[in-house]
């Protein structure tokens, strides 16, 4: 992890977290960036109830408000299950006192997969990001939220797109990003990855569910465009996601039309 500015402080007195300039998103830069508020959902939940015994497979976000970037945030969890195979948790994001999204996660415990073979789809057989030249325009990952190795096409292009994703903050100041969380905190990415269209970004997402089948062992995740549909304003995106071993899980998004698309989207 670099030094970078992290995208929140933690005040351990009151358990609030403080957003940082650099936590600010792209539809106005004064409300927190989506990715950010599940990957501090994500942070919170793994903290007060994750462990090794279990991995978690589906993180469900609803996103119903843009939070600020000047109030404290405070995250409240409730576990509902607590079982011997199964664990589900609830968590709520709260800016100012007002709730600004809700999770829920399950958490399954590891074990042996079950005997006989499965049809699998291939694994996408890219270069890995070590082989893929460091891209060189500066709006890449939003000036520096973080940083990207695109494969195949870019937003918005028409047709395949693929890129390897990579961290280069701390989402809370002073503790190493875990796996969950950096796959957490990119997993909003699908919806402009999968939603942008040649004339920009005219859906802003409102929920992300991200499921894995295994949590990432290297620091880049691999976004595969797989899916977008929209009737009635309303999209749904989707994207496999890699890391550079092999398919970990997916990243689907849900996403109303903007009256105003955003026509200058950064490339990823």
């Amino acid at each position: 992890m670099t030094k970078n500015q992290p995208f929140f402080t933690h005040n351990r007195d009151s358990d609030t977290f403080m957003p940082t300039p650099v936590a600010n998103g792209p539809w106005d830069p004064n409300s927190l960036h989506g990715r950010v508020v599940v990957g501090l959902l994500a942070h919170v939940i793994e903290q007060r109830h994750g462990s090794e015994d279990f991995v978690p497979a589906r993180l469900t976000v609803d996103m119903f408000r843009l939070p600020n970037t000047t109030t404290p945030i405070e995250v409240t969890t409730k576990l509902v299950r607590d079982g011997m195979r199964i664990k589900v948790v609830e968590a709520e994001f709260f800016s100012g006192g007002t709730s600004m999204a809700r999770a829920s996660c399950q958490l399954l415990r590891k074990t042996e997969n079950a005997p006989g073979n499965v049809w699998s789809p291939p694994n996408w057989g890219v270069p890995k990001p070590s082989d893929i030249p460091r891209p060189t325009d500066p709006r890449l990952g939003m000036n520096g939220k973080w940083t990207t190795r695109p494969i195949m096409g870019h937003m918005g292009s028409l047709g395949p797109r693929r890129l390897w994703m990579s961290e280069v903050r701390e989402l809370v100041e002073g503790v190493p990003m875990s796996p969950f969380v950096h796959v957490a905190t990119g997993a909003d990415f699908a919806s402009p990855f999968a939603n942008a269209g040649d004339q920009g970004l005219g859906y802003i997402n409102s929920d992300v569910t991200l499921y894995l089948h295994r949590l990432p062992v290297t620091p880049w995740v691999g976004f595969e465009v797989v899916n977008h549909h929209a009737t009635d304003g309303i999209a749904i995106g989707e994207c496999w996601l890699y890391d550079e071993q092999g398919p970990i899980g997916t990243s689907t998004v849900a996403a109303l039309a903007q009256r105003k698309s955003m026509t200058n989207v950064p490339p990823p």
